[in-house]
């Protein structure tokens, strides 16, 4: 398709998934078996889960950990940055992927809707911050405790877990002008109605990745493609 034009006046909100990172090597979030990395989604990414067995749930998440470490991010990512770069403060990525590809290309300007690998907090929600956290953790022994004794837990959003900064990201889209949803598959909610929210309020709306999303038809325009391949000739801002 040709180029997507930024104008002055438009603010931009990016929306991505599990799309972009798998350019980049990393599984995306459930294989055709049903299953992620060979386990069970109710084994690993509940709060069920952590309560039956927590070990279990480390040593998926440590797995994780060790292959994002090795990543690198690809073209789609550093085209966001450079986007980032030239929008300033009209410009907000919000993330569904729990991995730091989109820091290591420079973005900034970003929030993650479902957690973080690298970070973790007090299974026992005391009130402490998350903190940053890049270790892996094989066995219960080895896993750290918050200052209030309790384990420390992935800072992730699990399944029946309410998804992070919903109140920023709804005023973000909103306000936005133009969104650009990457690499999603458009059945996770509450993310799959973000560009439902932005049409609503007159925005363009852009889908890019290798296949239509189940929510294509709510897309002004709808692109087929890696994200690596298409975004960096997309988007021109004028």
């Amino acid at each position: 398709m040709s180029t997507i034009e930024i104008t002055a006046e438009d603010q931009v909100f990016v929306l991505t998934g599990a799309g972009i990172s798998a350019e980049s090597g990393l599984p995306t979030f459930r294989a055709a078996d049903g299953l992620w990395e060979g386990h069970r989604i109710e084994d690993v990414c509940t709060p069920e889960a952590w309560d039956r067995n927590a070990e279990l749930v480390w040593q998926f998440y440590s797995a994780r950990r060790e292959a994002a470490e090795k990543a690198q991010p690809n073209p789609g990512h550093l085209a966001l940055a450079k986007l980032e770069s030239e929008l300033g403060e009209r410009y907000l990525l919000c993330t569904q992927n729990v991995d730091n590809l989109h820091e290591k290309a420079g973005s900034r300007r970003l929030v993650h809707m479902h957690g973080e690998l690298f970070t973790s907090r007090c299974s026992e929600e005391c009130g402490e911050p998350p903190q940053t956290d890049h270790a892996l953790y094989p066995t219960l022994a080895n896993v750290a405790r918050c200052a209030c004794g309790a384990l420390l837990r992935p800072h992730i959003v699990w399944f029946g877990e309410t998804p992070l900064e919903m109140d920023w990201i709804t005023v973000e889209i909103r306000r936005s002008t133009l969104m650009l949803v990457v690499g999603t598959s458009g059945s996770v909610y509450p993310a799959a109605n973000f560009v439902h929210w932005a049409r609503q309020g007159g925005a363009r709306t852009v889908y890019v990745g290798p296949e239509a999303p189940l929510n294509a038809s709510a897309f002004t325009h709808v692109v087929t493609g890696k994200a690596g391949e298409v975004l960096p000739g997309l988007l021109s801002v004028s």
